[in-house]
C-alpha cells in the first residue's frame, strides 16, 4: 500500500527530530569523558562506525555488500564531506568563538536551499524559508554580543563545515532510492582515521572507554543513522532546519544534568529556534506536495517501512 506524501513527510520529520536529539547530547558526553578532544573524536568515530555497520548488516543481511556498492560516487562523497565537516567544526570551535560557530551553523538551511535548487532543482516553500529566517534570528539572539570577534580562520572553517553538511543533505536527498547508511558509516570511520595521528587511543581507562562506546553509538552513530533514513523523506531545507534544534536541545541537557544555567539570551534564542521548527512542521500548506522523485517512490516506501 502506498504511503501518502504527508505521512511520509511526518515519518521523515520524526526521524530527523530524533537525529537532532541524538546529536544534541554531545555537550553532555564531553563533560562526562575526561580525555583529550582528539582521542575522544577517534573513539567516537570507531564506535559510531561499528554501530552503523551493525545496523547495516541487521537491515540488509545477505544484501549487505550490494548495499555498500550501491552508494556509488555520491555515497563516497557523502562520507568524505561528513568526515571533513566534523574535523572543521572541532577546529572552528578552537579557533573562533562558540557564538560565531553557532551562528554560521544556523546558515545551513539557507545554504542547503541554494545547493538543492542548483543540484536537484528542489525549490523550498515560503513557510520553511520563513522558519529558517526565524531560527537564524534565534541563533543570533543565543550568540549575543560574542559574535564577530575577528577570528577569520575559525569562521572560515565553520563556513566550510556548514557548506559540506549542506552538500551532504542534498546528496542524500538526490538518491532517495539508495540507502546511504553505508556512506554515513564510512564517514564515521574516516573521521577516526583523520584524527588518529593526534589521538592517544590506548591511554583511555576502562570507565572512559565504556562512556566513549556509549557516546559513539548513541550520539554519533544513532544521529547519523536517523539522518540517513529521514533526509530522503523531507525536503533538504526542512531537514537542515530540523537539525538546528540540536543547539537549544544541547543547552537544555547540560542545564538539566550539570546545573549549568543558560543566560536569558540563550533561553530566549533557544525558544525562538524551537518555535520556528515547530511552526514549520505544524503550519498547514495550501496543498500537499509530494517530496518523492518519481523514480524513487518505491525505494522511499521501502525506507519508510524499515526494510
Amino acid at each position: 500500500m502506498a504511503i501518502k506524501p504527508s505521512t511520509t513527510a511526518w515519518i521523515g520529520t520524526l526521524l530527523l527530530g530524533g537525529s537532532a536529539m541524538a546529536f544534541s547530547t554531545a555537550g553532555f558526553f564531553t563533560r562526562l569523558i575526561h580525555v583529550d578532544v582528539w582521542t575522544m573524536l577517534f573513539w567516537r568515530g570507531v564506535f559510531g562506525g561499528l554501530f552503523l555497520v551493525g545496523m547495516l548488516v541487521w537491515r540488509e543481511r545477505t544484501k549487505t555488500l550490494r548495499a555498500v556498492l550501491a552508494i556509488g560516487r555520491d555515497g563516497i562523497l557523502i562520507g568524505l564531506c561528513s568526515a571533513v565537516a566534523t574535523v572543521c567544526f572541532i577546529n572552528a570551535m578552537r579557533l573562533a568563538s562558540v557564538a560565531d560557530v553557532l551562528v554560521i551553523d544556523a546558515t545551513i538551511p539557507f545554504l542547503t536551499a541554494g545547493i538543492a535548487w542548483l543540484v536537484i532543482g528542489e525549490r523550498e516553500d515560503r513557510i520553511t524559508l520563513a522558519a529558517s529566517v526565524a531560527a537564524f534570528t534565534g541563533m543570533i539572539i543565543m550568540a549575543g554580543p560574542a559574535v564577530a570577534e575577528g577570528h577569520f580562520l575559525g569562521d572560515l572553517l565553520a563556513l566550510v563545515m556548514a557548506t559540506l553538511m549542506s552538500l551532504v543533505l542534498v546528496l542524500i536527498r538526490r538518491r532517495p532510492d539508495v540507502s546511504m547508511l553505508p556512506a554515513v558509516g564510512l564517514s564515521a570511520f574516516l573521521c577516526a582515521a583523520i584524527v588518529s595521528p593526534l589521538a592517544r587511543p590506548f591511554s583511555v581507562d576502562a570507565s572512559d572507554i565504556a562512556l566513549l562506546a556509549l557516546f559513539g553509538a548513541s550520539q554519533f552513530g544513532l544521529g547519523l543513522l536517523l539522518l540517513s533514513l529521514g533526509t530522503p523523506l523531507v525536503s533538504a531545507t526542512r531537514g537542515a532546519l530540523i537539525g538546528v534544534l540540536q543547539t537549544p536541545l544541547g543547552t537544555l541537557w547540560v542545564w538539566l544534568a550539570f546545573a549549568e544555567a543558560p543566560g536569558a539570551a540563550t533561553l530566549a534564542g533557544g525558544l525562538v529556534v524551537i518555535a520556528a521548527v515547530v511552526a514549520d512542521i505544524v503550519v498547514p500548506r495550501s496543498g500537499e506536495r509530494s517530496i518523492e522523485q518519481p523514480a524513487a517512490a518505491g525505494a522511499t516506501r521501502r525506507q519508510a517501512d524499515g526494510r
